[in-house]
């Protein structure tokens, strides 16, 4: 090999040998994470946006305190795919809940209720709306972390004082020195050329990634403790107890107090549950207008309507629906006691009937109204109390019918309306 041979293969050596360009470092001599540029509106924030776009740079961003109309286009951000993730996402879900009840009620386990199909879409979309709703959810969600990277518990800019104002009145720009394109003295240059009002050098977070000791430490003893109940859970499984299971949330069920009809050795009575105080009446039970609830004026029966009941055609009306419903099966329509369940009575020929009064009878027309009112209220005979089932409006309204009934099988044609009485021929 000749002398200028070696020469040359030395000379190659070297070259190798030397890194192309040293990595870019901050004033200090730090590693450089960038070069940040603050501004103090968003126009002047889009015109650096389009100068970087523009220039070619790939890895950088920008920073405001809320979102800058035309950001994404100053910046060329593409088009993200999140919103087709979504819907695939839930397509995915609308399939999986359609499919799940489909399988469950109309294949796995049929259940016949009511004569209802096995399945049908209208009655399983509530559930598959649902799904699909949390499936396009948690991808949107999952989805818009993953596309930007996070979380990212720490970051180079967090140590940069000026750009603690990014969440009040500041705008910043921010070009990364990992920028296949980034160069200190161009990059500097071209920053200098959107006019910022401050520049300056972000240096590289160069603390160990990993999580301290500490932290580890923490997170096995939590790990080991949750495994604790499962352990519990899973040991008890199928033994019996005479004491309840526990109850991760009680819903106030066990609370230091005394129930109804228990023992209390503090009062005199030994009872938990105090009397009422004498003279005591629940609100709205007074009951004080005796001629409206107890069909009485002083001692004697009340012979007129009261004064809280209006005798009107709804009122005739309520009363015929009210007798119909509780009266009729004894009584018949037309209240002369021949109603279905006297007739059954009357050929099973026990001799404990007693056949139901004909209220068209002269003695019970006789009856003053508040007299009715109180037979339909406590019963007579037979005839069980009704003051429970039929509040004092209707009592009234249905005697308001009987009256109606009694008068119905005495009339004659002088009481019909004159332009009535022809019909009846």
């Amino acid at each position: 090999m000749s002398d200028e041979e070696s020469k040359s293969e030395s000379a190659m050596d070297n070259t190798e040998d030397k890194p192309k360009s040293d990595a870019p470092t901050t004033a200090n001599g730090e590693p450089l994470h960038g070069v940040l540029a603050e501004y103090h509106t968003p126009k002047e924030l889009l015109a650096a946006a389009e100068k970087i776009r523009d220039a070619g740079y790939t890895v950088w961003d920008t920073y405001s305190p809320f979102p800058v109309h035309g950001i994404e286009k100053a910046q060329g951000i593409p088009w993200t795919i999140l919103p087709w993730l979504v819907f695939g996402a839930g397509c995915t879900g609308l399939t999986v809940g359609l499919g799940m009840q489909l399988w469950t009620n109309g294949v796995d386990y049929k259940y016949l209720i009511s004569g209802k199909p096995f399945f049908s879409i209208a009655a399983n979309i509530p559930i598959t709306f649902e799904i699909t709703v949390l499936f396009s959810a948690l991808t949107a969600f999952g989805g818009m972390l993953a596309l930007n990277r996070l979380p990212k518990p720490s970051h180079a800019l967090d140590h940069v004082e000026r750009f603690n104002r990014v969440t009040d009145d500041r705008f910043f720009a921010l070009i990364e020195a990992t920028d296949p394109k980034f160069d200190d003295t161009a990059t500097r240059t071209l920053i200098a050329e959107t006019s910022p009002h401050h520049v300056e050098d972000v240096p590289a977070d160069t603390r160990s990634e990993n999580l301290p000791k500490f932290f580890t430490y923490v997170a096995a003893f939590l790990a080991l403790t949750a495994l604790i109940p499962l352990g519990y859970a899973y040991s008890v499984r199928g033994t019996t107890s005479t004491q309840p299971r526990i109850h991760i949330v009680p819903d106030m069920d066990f609370q230091q107090k005394f129930k109804p009809q228990r023992g209390n050795p503090f009062f005199e009575d030994g009872r938990a549950m105090r009397p009422q105080i004498e003279g005591t009446v629940a609100s709205g039970d007074l009951q004080d207008d005796s001629h409206f609830y107890r069909g009485k004026v002083g001692k004697a029966w009340a012979r007129t309507f009261p004064s809280r009941f209006t005798p009107n055609e709804a009122a005739m009306q309520r009363g015929r629906e009210r007798y119909d419903i509780f009266c009729v099966p004894c009584h018949s329509v037309t209240g002369n006691g021949s109603g279905i369940v006297a007739q059954h009575a009357l050929e099973l020929a026990e001799g404990t009937w007693i056949p139901p009064t004909n209220l068209t009878l002269a003695n019970i027309k006789q009856q003053p109204v508040g007299e009715l009112y109180n037979t339909i209220t406590h019963g007579i005979r037979n005839m069980p109390a009704y003051g429970s089932q039929i509040d004092p409006e209707d009592r009234w309204a249905i005697v308001l019918y009987v009256r109606a009934l009694q008068r119905a099988q005495a009339g004659n044609v002088s009481h019909v309306p004159a332009a009535k009485r022809a019909g009846l021929k």
